[in-house]
């Protein structure tokens, strides 16, 4: 089973349970067809980072409140505003299997999820070569959502970018992405190369989530 299948049986809440050949074989074919129409896309900027010791974050005209995100921060000179999404069409598929086939919708809910997150990691490690080039090293990416992190700032983030024009991702009243497969993120960017700092499962303190690493 490779990384990006285990990954995506992760998302379907099987934790460390084994998963019967006929789900891993519906998640390698849900996999085959999102690689098909998927239409990966991504903006970004560079901003000027300040952090107050208080954990303040400043990005630019950001103002943000997050001790989890300072923590994550500390030390950096810059940080980057992304936003991704996969597209619409995959929301389209997705929509048409969760009126006629629902196991097979819940499936590929998962595979975006995992492939989003590798289409971000493949992405993050070419442009920490380019950053590299200025003497920069890239911190792991930190989403709205993630700790103290309020979801309520990827409406900033997409406004600082200009996701709606230039990648077609929008937000709800709700504060939910839309396309769905869609993702806000900030990564720090510093002088010096750092290993102690964690990203996702390994930041969340919930840890009784059927879906945690």
């Amino acid at each position: 089973m490779n990384s990006r299948v285990k990954e995506a049986v992760r998302y379907l809440g099987y934790g460390r349970h084994a998963v019967d050949k006929k789900t891993e074989r519906l998640v390698r074919d849900s996999f085959e067809e999102l690689d098909r129409i998927a239409k990966g896309r991504i903006v970004y900027r560079i901003f000027e980072l300040n952090i107050s010791d208080d954990g303040r974050v400043k990005i630019g005209e950001l103002h943000i409140t997050s001790k989890n995100l300072a923590k994550n921060m500390r030390g950096c000179r810059r940080a980057v505003l992304l936003g991704a999404t996969l597209g619409i069409e995959v929301d389209m598929l997705m929509k048409r299997y969760s009126l006629t086939e629902m196991a097979r919708a819940v499936v590929l809910q998962a595979c975006g999820a995992a492939m989003l997150e590798e289409y971000l990691d493949e992405w993050q490690q070419e442009y920490e070569k380019e950053a590299l080039k200025e003497g920069f090293y890239l911190r792991p990416r930190f989403s709205p959502g993630y700790g103290d992190f309020d979801i309520s700032c990827q409406e900033d983030i997409l406004r600082m970018l200009d996701a709606a024009k230039k990648i077609g991702l929008t937000i709800t009243d709700g504060h939910m992405l839309t396309p769905t497969k869609s993702v806000t993120a900030v990564i720090g960017m510093s002088k010096e190369k750092v290993f102690c700092h964690k990203k996702g499962c390994e930041e969340c303190r919930k840890a009784d989530c059927i879906y945690r690493r």
